[in-house]
């Protein structure tokens, strides 16, 4: 199977440079992350012989892997490359690359043989470090094939993935052998990875617990104008959750008339739809793009057109409804990551699809952080509960949360530095 993958790779190669070029034209790509992605181009070069490669797809990767990167910083003789997918993860590890030294941040090729080649001739890293789901069986070949160090961090595999994988039985034992290390994100990540022939595995939680994910993003940055608002947020909305929410909101006002309920859609192309749903509602809505904006007073609904502004939105907000969670037709994928909110000192409701996060979710509700809602009236008085409540922030649970992801840290550091 690993040959027929290889085969089609080199094929479809002329396509997926068209496609990518494409992509610009959505500004899901720039000319950056093109070249880099079809041409594996640099202006770069590491100044130690010491390279530790990262790479994560996401911002929620990103951020989660921040501490490991920083304490690897601080050892002699080493630098750090970082690779992304999305732009906007690659903008924000960029930021960061600014502030510290020895670090360097690239675009991942695509896995093509020779793209694949022409980048490790370049970086020549000691170390390779995998984040999440991120499996490159092209990449995986070759950083063997150098003796190159393998490791998959925050692995995680869904049922769904397993099944897929499952179906290549040969194959999936030959990239998943070939990892070193593999640190689990979950228990069921964990089962799945020993059915697929992965060695060396350990389990420790999320990674996610580890990083203070909004803290970096919110410590400079403020929302003028909303002075004594109550105020909550509906993260990563799906379609059917956003009218949900506005019901919600409705019932919230009775008791509180000064009420702004934040609507970020998961995909920000679906912020018309949300703009409509809050005017055939007949409320007051307002679409912003950045924390400059001045929020107005009769302002009841403010729907986020951006990215990577969400930590900010939970640091003014009590409550936050995670969507992506009242879709039963996404059961199996169903969940948005609750700890970032979370670590901000937010209360967490969601419904009763979180698939991907139950583990995290156990582990919140046990701790009495998050609860799962039944109806638009529960949500509404959960809500009107939390807003009643004078506290800005539980400090016992976020104390809870930090203790959890300080135990996850040092283990997880341990067995790193172990293999590295």
């Amino acid at each position: 199977m690993y040959l027929i993958y290889r085969f089609l790779t080199v094929l479809f190669f002329p396509i997926l440079i068209i496609l990518i070029f494409l992509r610009k034209f959505y500004n899901k790509e720039d000319d950056r992350s093109f070249s880099q992605k079809v041409f594996s181009t640099t202006s770069k070069n590491k100044k130690n012989s010491k390279l530790i490669w990262f790479h994560g797809s996401s911002i929620g990767e990103m951020i989660s892997i921040l501490p490991i990167v920083k304490f690897f910083l601080n050892k002699k003789n080493t630098d750090i490359l970082i690779t992304s997918n999305s732009i906007t993860s690659g903008k924000m590890i960029e930021q960061y690359c600014k502030k510290e030294k020895n670090i360097f941040h690239q675009y991942l090729p695509l896995d093509i043989p020779h793209l694949n080649k022409k980048f490790l001739n370049k970086w020549k890293p000691s170390v390779a470090i995998f984040i999440d789901s991120e499996i490159w069986p092209n990449f995986i070949y070759y950083i063997k094939k150098r003796n190159i160090k393998l490791i998959l961090i925050n692995a995680r595999i869904t049922n769904k993935t397993y099944k897929k994988w499952k179906v290549f039985k040969n194959s999936a034992k030959k990239i998943f052998s070939s990892f070193d290390l593999c640190i689990a994100s979950s228990r069921e990540s964990l089962k799945y990875l020993k059915n697929l022939s992965a060695k060396n595995i350990k389990f420790f939680g999320n990674l996610k617990y580890i990083a203070s994910a909004g803290s970096a993003k919110i410590k400079n940055k403020k929302i003028h104008n909303i002075k004594n608002r109550k105020v909550w947020c509906a993260a990563s909305t799906h379609p059917g959750e956003e009218i949900f929410c506005v019901k919600a909101h409705h019932k919230i006002k009775k008791s509180h008339n000064n009420i702004l309920t934040i609507i970020a859609p998961r995909h920000i192309k679906r912020v018309p739809v949300v703009s409509e749903i809050c005017r055939q509602n007949k409320l007051k809505y307002q679409i912003v793009k950045n924390t400059n904006e001045k929020i107005f007073d009769k302002t009841e609904i403010l729907i986020v057109n951006s990215f990577g502004l969400l930590p900010l939105y939970y640091s003014i907000s009590k409550s936050v409804f995670m969507g992506k969670s009242l879709l039963k037709n996404l059961i199996l994928v169903g969940g948005q990551n609750p700890i970032e909110a979370a670590r901000i000192g937010c209360k967490i409701y969601s419904g009763p699809f979180v698939y991907n996060f139950n583990e995290v979710y156990q582990f919140l509700i046990k701790n009495k952080i998050a609860k799962k809602i039944k109806s638009v009236d529960h949500l509404a008085i959960l809500i009107i509960k939390d807003l009643k409540n004078r506290a800005k922030k539980n400090s016992i649970k976020l104390k809870q949360i930090d203790k959890y992801g300080s135990e996850i840290y040092k283990q997880t550091i341990h067995v790193l530095e172990k293999v590295i």
